[in-house]
């Protein structure tokens, strides 16, 4: 057989793709992709698995669907494409929107970015002109200056060009040049000194006729070099070539500190960043880490490359990858060893920030008033008790006169209150007893004097004992003639309850219910062990206390009986019970009577939580309603995940296990109640009822009437459906006629548990005997062609039929055992053969028969305990 396309099976079924898959998986217990396949093993497993699971499982018609189902199938498949469809267009809208929001943000960033430039350039060119002004202004300091010592110059100059020059001398005699006199100094700004210089020679020698020849005298030996070098000094100082050169040598080191072709002008900004980068790298990182944090997430705090932190760690000694965890002290020692700092992050939760989770001060908390329990065995009295405290007549109430959720009740006396908690007897109802214990003070054991302790009575004071609460035993029943309450306390001993006439510490107080004979006794002793006790609470702050019981009004919605055990619940505080949250929209007591506020110690009834609650939840009032709700978030998301870590997973080992599981029948079954407490009751008991081959399994409990998603529900997985206290609507009852889904209701938790352990009998796979029909010998054999062996026979004893089995006994020894093919006499073919007459015949395999063979004719039927 060829492999076989899970899409093509999906085809075949009907069944979206996905869905078979997840389907396969669930059945053999392999992963499987949407183009996996099929082999001829698995096909037959999971064909085999599909068969039994659309068997019938019902008590009249369970297997019974029409096509009605069918259709209602196909329209759920629709049902969730168009509703994948709405998310996925509800995902591009949030995609459209987050984009549009990225646009206008990086044009809210262009427009900033392009304001802090245009305020760099003001910047930069208020900067150029102030620097221009600096240099004109030092320009035309520098020329006053120089005008100052030209100004000097021409006043030391000045005496010398008013003396004379040359004497007079007489005719016919040459002027001799005079060495002493100083040489004119000429203004550097004069065009032509030496022209100006010429004209006031002239003007020194005398005037000289015509015929008058002048003659200078160049024979001279004496040159003053001296009075040259004082010319050209003062033409050209020293000190001004030095000036000048160092100012050309600075010219030229600013030009090699030019920048590049082609660079930026570093603006304010960007110098202002790149210092605070500098100043970043200076200071060490400071990271911040909790409990755990992985190598991955450490890198990246640190500013490092997963590579790094692994190396450091490898020095320490440690090997990590990158998804790894690593605690607090070893994020320390590497953080350290990388040059940063670390700090360790406080971790605020929720919880801290909503609720009240302070320790009272002594001055704070005062007396309450005491919370008792009241339990015992089943049918021993606790609610005829309470009824005779209470004056009132819950027994009659209540479905076979047995006690099937807790109620709480207040009751004053002698001026002093007290609250009772009342809880059912019947082993079904464990869970529930223990929440009583642990949220009371004290406990009333209940005992019938002409009973005795019974199991329950003993699960009671286990409860007791692990709660650490004191016990009051109540020894009821004392009016009927049989009553022995000194046997009573005999068995008490036997549970390390000692009595206090034996010298014990334990409270007994025989009672009669019915004729209130010692109730105000167990009163008054109640309040003794209350004094004892020295009960006190804060009633100054937030409500905080303990679910008792929750159900579902079709009016009201959830409904929920809580218990203050501290603070004060006031109408319209928010409070937070175990998964749900909600708004206190009406208190009220037991009466039915409104309350505003409820301190420590009170029962009260309260609407307004958005779901059911679960009983023994505890419940705080909180100060943030948003809060609360991811709070309540938080809480669903873990016990998903509790929920699917539990799911055993596929390994080598238990793969074969798994598999041999696919031969157990499943009897899958939905539990609807009127409170909370009385579906997990139930559920409990049919749990209970599992066995080896039948295995019971609650797909789904809730609170309130039965309606029309349960009858969905049970349809597509084949489930029954019980309803305890309960009845299904208009609607619900249609759904369950059309679908053929089986719906039943008690009143009672005996009849419940009953039916449905005799409906898993008629489930059990049938225990099978063997019945002798007859012996027969063999006398001949016969061979015939295209028939095989027959057998010549004598029937000595009973019978054999046509549809019998056959064992063939030889010397004693079982040789065979085989179907008859043929049975005939002469040659007709018969559907049996008595004693005392002879037949042939043929076997279906075995063909070995010899003379003297005793066949030995049986049959297989299934019978039931």
């Amino acid at each position: 057989m060829a492999k076989i396309k899970i899409s093509d099976l999906a085809k075949d079924l009907e069944m979206v793709n996905k869905d078979l898959i997840a389907l396969i998986e669930k059945e053999l217990g392999v992963e499987k992709k949407s183009g996996a396949s099929l082999d001829e093993r698995e096909f037959d497993v999971f064909f085999e698995h599909l068969t039994a699971s659309r068997r019938v499982k019902s008590f009249d018609d369970y297997f019974s669907t029409g096509a009605e189902a069918r259709q209602k199938n196909a329209a759920e498949r629709q049902a969730v494409k168009d509703k994948k469809l709405a998310e996925q267009m509800a995902v591009l809208e949030q995609l459209k929107a987050a984009a549009e929001a990225a646009e206008a943000q990086k044009k809210a960033e262009a427009q900033a970015k392009k304001a802090a430039a245009e305020a760099a350039e003001a910047q930069k060119k208020a900067e150029a002109q102030a620097k221009k002004a600096a240099e004109q202004k030092a320009a035309e300091e520098k020329a006053k200056a120089e005008k100052s010592r030209t100004d000097e110059q021409e006043k030391k100059s000045q005496p010398a060009a008013k003396a004379p020059t040359a004497k007079a001398q007489p005719k016919n005699q040459t002027a001799k040049p005079d060495k002493t006199k100083e040489p004119v100094v000429h203004k550097p700004s004069d065009p032509n000194p030496f022209k100006k210089r010429e004209k006031e020679t002239v003007g020194l020698t005398p005037k000289r006729g015509p015929a008058e020849i002048r003659r200078v005298d160049t024979r001279t030996s004496n040159v003053n070099i001296d009075k040259y070098n004082e010319k050209y000094e003062r033409i050209a100082p020293a000190d001004a070539m030095k000036d000048n050169y160092a100012h050309k040598q600075k010219i030229r080191q600013k030009s090699q500190n030019r920048r590049p072709q082609g660079a930026k002008r570093e603006t304010e900004a960007d110098k202002l960043r790149r210092l605070q980068l500098e100043k970043i790298k200076k200071t060490p990182i400071t990271v911040t880490v909790g409990e755990e944090i992985t190598v991955g997430d450490l890198a990246v705090k640190l500013k490092k490359t997963a590579v790094d932190v692994i190396k450091t760690l490898m020095k320490l000694g440690m090997m990590a990858t990158v998804n790894q965890t690593i605690d607090y002290d070893t994020a320390e020692i590497v953080v350290t060893e990388m040059g940063a700092r670390i700090e360790k992050q406080v971790v605020v939760t929720i919880e801290e920030q909503i609720m009240d989770e302070f320790e009272d001060k002594a001055e704070d908390l005062k007396p309450r008033d005491p919370v008792v329990v009241v339990m015992g065995h089943v049918d021993h009295g606790k609610t005829s008790i309470l009824d005779a405290i209470r004056n009132s007549a819950v027994t009659d109430t209540e479905a076979g006169g047995i006690t099937q959720h807790i109620g709480a009740y207040r009751v004053n006396y002698n001026g002093r209150g007290m609250t009772f908690l009342d809880t059912p007897g019947h082993a079904a109802f464990t869970a529930m007893r223990q929440r009583g214990a642990m949220a009371t003070d004290i406990a009333i054991l209940v005992v019938a004097a002409d009973d005795g302790i019974m199991p329950q009575t003993v699960e009671a004071i286990s409860h007791a004992k692990a709660a650490n609460i004191q016990v009051i035993v109540a020894i009821n029943k004392m009016d009927k003639p049989e009553a022995n309450p000194d046997r009573i306390m005999q068995q008490l001993t036997e549970h390390e309850l000692v009595p206090e006439k034996w010298g014990g510490d334990v409270i007994c107080v025989p009672v009669s219910a019915k004729t209130h004979e010692g109730i105000d006794n167990l009163l008054e002793n109640v309040l003794l062990v209350t004094d004892m006790l020295e009960l006190k609470a804060n009633p100054d702050r937030k409500a905080k206390g303990v679910v008792i019981e929750a159900r579902l009004d079709k009016g009201r919605g959830p409904i929920a009986t809580l218990l203050v055990q501290s603070g004060t619940l006031h109408a319209g505080d928010i409070i937070v019970a175990g998964t749900t949250v909600g708004r206190v929209r009406t208190m009220f007591n037991e009466n039915g009577r409104a309350l505003k506020e409820a301190g420590p110690s009170v029962p009260v009834e309260i609407t307004g939580l958005a779901e059911t609650p679960s009983a023994g939840d505890g419940f705080d009032a909180v100060s943030d309603e948003r809060l609360a709700r991811e709070l309540v978030e938080q809480r669903k998301q873990k016990i998903k995940e509790e929920q699917f870590n539990a799911t055993t997973k596929v390994t080598l080992d238990n793969l074969f296990s798994q598999l041999n599981e696919g031969e157990l029948k499943e009897l899958n079954v939905i539990v609807k109640a009127d409170v909370q407490g009385s579906v997990e009751a139930v559920r409990d008991s049919l749990v209970k009822l599992s066995g080896e081959e039948v295995r019971v399994r609650v797909i789904h409990g809730g609170v309130g009437a039965i309606n029309e998603s349960d009858v969905m529900l049970a349809g597509t997985s084949g489930a029954l459906i019980v309803g305890f206290n309960v009845r299904p609507d208009s609607v619900a009852k249609a759904a369950a006629e059309r679908d053929g889904v089986d719906i039943r209701t008690y009143r009672v938790i005996y009849d419940c548990i009953d039916e449905i352990e005799a409906a898993m009998k008629g489930m059990l796979a049938p225990k099978t005997r063997e019945v002798a029909l007859g012996s027969i010998e063999v006398r001949d054999i016969y061979k015939i062609s295209n028939v095989g062996t027959v057998a010549g026979c004598y029937v000595t004893d009973g019978k054999v039929t046509r549809n019998a089995q056959i064992r063939v006994v030889r010397d004693g020894i079982v040789v065979a055992e085989d179907t008859i093919a043929s049975l005939r006499r002469f040659k007709d073919d018969v559907k049996e053969v008595a004693s005392g007459y002879e037949c042939g015949i043929s076997l279906e395999k075995f063909a070995d028969i010899k003379q003297g063979d005793v066949f030995e004719a049986f049959t297989i039927e299934e019978y039931r305990d």
